[in-house]
């Protein structure tokens, strides 16, 4: 026996009971089941293995246009464009018109998001024919309560409806008008020093003081645009639709989100580099003298005069980018510098106008807007939330003024950007002094500078210096002026 045993346990089918054959028919499908627990067994391991090792998108794809091109990135590492969705309200209406806007802007290969229709358009494909955008239709939203503005629901439940698409790596929720224009490196720029995993909602107010008074001043206005943290966007997708009828006797959508925000008690975290634009008229002053803040958006162009003399207003924005692109961090920002000889001021925004003074003006009044625009609602010439200064009626009083005429790179660190003198058509006498005679001398004026580092605007912020090159004596030969900005020395001053 001890013989048989030991060739019994060298052969492992019969030293195995599992799969010992039965003799008996009970005994068989007894192995039967057996077997059919193992299968399961092994079955339910495979699953959870290969789900804990495998993307979610093998079980559950997104949709093409929703993740094509995307970078997958670390949810540790630095915020890019790839991490923020926007959300464009906009109807089938007003889409035929606005997607142009969204185009200038908008990259296929890098920005994600939709924008939101109030119906089925009557395309068949994900995207309106030549445009680059996807769009979704906005869910039901007629069984909420409203007293003024149905659309205003359905544009507030963009922010809700966008966190549910469960999107991967969103950390941010940018809203937006669909006539609304993003800076977008800009805004990575700004979101990048914010952390996602908190509350933040980030935006900018009205310039017009009667449209915060009819409003709130604590309320980021919806066509300049605002950012949604993901951690934010959480918690107002689990109270969005109870407050939305709570606050059905508000008129906007945006004075909405605004409302769910603070029963979260989160507050608006302002950046200046939103623009709602509300205002009429010439945005030249707000654009000549822009804050000490990154370019972010732009909205309501369709209401205001042509940024650039003698262009369409899609030209002039088209223009815009070129500098825009060039230099990001740049556009717009102001430097001044002096011509004391002369007794020049010169004002500087780069990428898109100089002003020339023949007078010496202090910084504190360079840095205030030119009155060339109107409020939104009742065509006044004020108040703002900010200050102001009037356009002279002294003719030798008012700047020589330069728009960009070329932008150029200089190796990979540098950019030239030229700016041609433009008489625009006045009405009255001109002025004939010497002083002003010898300012209109200057046809052009070049300006070289650096490309700004993105990581300046998490410093404190301070204004750029610029030099005027040679004295200011080449232009008497050539009839233009180079100028150069750099940033300030240690304890260098803008003093007259």
């Amino acid at each position: 026996m001890t013989q048989t045993r030991s060739e019994t346990s060298h052969d492992p089918i019969k030293a195995s009971k599992l799969f010992a054959f039965p003799e008996k028919p009970a005994d068989f499908f007894y192995l039967l089941m057996r077997l059919g627990l193992l299968v399961c067994f092994v079955a339910s391991v495979s699953i959870a293995l290969l789900s804990a090792f495998s993307s979610r998108t093998r079980w559950m794809p997104f949709p093409k246009h929703l993740i094509r091109n995307v970078s997958v990135v670390s949810e540790t590492g630095t915020t890019n464009i790839s991490h923020i969705l926007f959300g464009l309200a906009g109807t089938v209406q007003t889409w035929n018109k606005r997607s142009r806007y969204s185009e200038i802007w908008w990259d296929p290969n890098a920005t994600r998001g939709f924008v939101w229709l109030d119906q089925k358009p009557t395309w068949e494909n994900s995207r309106r024919p030549g445009v680059s955008v996807p769009y979704r239709v906005s869910e039901d939203w007629t069984r909420f309560k409203f007293s003024s503005s149905q659309s205003a629901v359905r544009i507030a439940r963009i922010v809700s409806e966008s966190f549910r698409l469960g999107l991967p790596n969103v950390r941010w929720f940018v809203m937006g008008d669909d006539d609304t224009v993003f800076f977008t490196e800009n805004l990575v720029s700004v979101l990048a020093n914010y952390d996602h995993n908190e509350m933040y909602y980030i935006g900018g107010n009205s310039e017009s003081v009667e449209q915060d008074v009819m409003h709130a001043y604590g309320m980021a206005f919806g066509g300049g645009g605002f950012a949604i943290s993901y951690a934010l966007a959480a918690q107002l997708v689990k109270l969005m639709d109870g407050c939305l009828d709570r606050y059905f006797r508000f008129y906007g959508s945006d004075q909405r989100v605004w409302a769910c925000a603070a029963e979260l008690g989160v507050p608006l975290t302002t950046q200046r580099g939103f623009h709602q634009f509300d205002i009429r008229g010439d945005p030249y002053g707000i654009l000549a003298a822009h804050p000490l803040a990154p370019l972010l958006s732009l909205h309501h162009l369709d209401y205001l005069n042509p940024m650039f003399p003698n262009q369409t207003q899609m030209e002039s924005l088209k223009f815009l980018m070129q500098a825009y692109r060039v230099d990001p961090g740049r556009i717009l920002q102001q430097s001044f510098c002096y011509n004391k000889r002369n007794k020049w001021s010169i004002s500087i925004a780069w990428g898109y106008t100089i002003q020339l003074y023949t007078s010496l003006l202090t910084a504190t009044e360079l840095a205030l807007p030119l009155l060339t625009f109107k409020t939104w609602r009742s065509w006044s010439n004020g108040p703002f939330t900010f200050n102001t200064r009037p356009v002279s009626g002294d003719p030798c009083a008012q700047p020589v003024t330069y728009f960009l005429e070329k932008v150029e790179e200089v190796g990979k660190s540098g950019s030239l950007t030229t700016y041609k003198r433009v008489i625009a058509a006045k009405e009255g006498k001109s002025c004939g002094t010497p002083e002003y005679a010898r300012a209109m001398g200057v046809e052009r004026i070049v300006v070289s500078s650096m490309k700004m580092d993105p990581e300046n605007w998490k410093k404190a912020p301070r204004r750029q210096c610029c030099e005027i090159l040679d004295n200011g004596t080449k232009y008497k030969k050539s009839s233009s002026m180079v100028i150069r900005i750099r940033k300030c020395r240690p304890r260098e001053t803008i003093t007259i």
